[in-house]
């Protein structure tokens, strides 16, 4: 589900494929977050690529383990789970260059928000469908990719995103086909790790220091909402209605 290498450059990827649309259990959010911080831990690593098989970069959350769960477990377990990997893209000590195809949906927002630079397929699509899940979150993450008025638009018409319109706010770096997909990450990931990884380690630190907000806190906030809905037995409706 979640692999990982390190080329004979310092460049760490880190690859999520598990069909069919790469929406991750609690296990892979987690097995995803580790990922992350071995990387960052790692001396030789200089940069990370953050990467997908498959038709599209990551749908968020495995709706149907949180349907087949007979607590509020998988609940808490994901939302930890979410918060972990996102947390650890943030906070890898080295730049995490985020390539995305297809649908980057949910959770794949929480990754892009946090990544440090993101390269696009022309196929891309960013949005948060979490109203029609009885769920919320990752507004955090969407603040961070468009503007203020056009994320609560998002948010509340659970409206997508092109690569396209998010190159245009500054927010995507590259909108390449998809087959150039790997190598431009690739290109952007080898021209930070040719540079002197002391000082690149010191940038990421700094620019996370003079963040005008808290990206861990703010979503944490918003994860109280997601319990509220499900403790009142709202999020258990609607997302049985959208299964259907």
């Amino acid at each position: 589900m979640i692999t990982s290498t390190v080329d004979d450059r310092g460049i760490a990827e880190i690859v999520m494929d598990n069909p069919p649309v790469n929406a991750l259990p609690v296990k892979g959010w987690f097995d995803l977050a580790g990922a992350l911080d071995a990387a960052g831990a790692d001396p030789a690593v200089r940069a990370v690529v953050l990467r997908a098989e498959g038709r599209g970069f990551n749908a968020g959350v495995d709706i149907k383990e949180l349907q087949a769960a007979k607590d509020f477990g998988a609940i808490v377990g994901v939302n930890k789970g979410c918060a972990a990997a996102f947390a650890a893209v943030y906070d890898c000590p080295v730049p995490v260059v985020a390539a995305v195809q297809g649908f980057c949906l949910g959770g794949g927002i929480g990754l892009c928000g946090n990544a440090d630079i993101i390269v696009a397929a022309d196929d891309a699509t960013f949005g948060l469908p979490e109203v029609d899940r009885g769920a919320l979150g990752a507004a955090t993450h969407l603040s961070r990719l468009v503007p203020q008025h056009k994320m609560r638009a998002m948010m509340y018409t659970s409206a997508t995103a092109t690569a396209a319109e998010l190159h245009a706010f500054g927010s995507v770096l590259r909108v390449v086909p998809r087959e150039e997909l790997r190598a431009a990450a690739f290109e952007v990931a080898a021209n930070i790790a040719a540079k002197n990884p002391t000082v690149i380690r010191a940038a990421k630190e700094s620019l996370n220091g003079i963040d005008p907000w808290e990206p861990k806190r703010s979503y944490r906030y918003e994860q109280g909402f997601t319990y509220e809905l499900n403790l009142t037995g709202v999020a258990d409706r609607v997302r049985d209605e959208f299964g259907r």
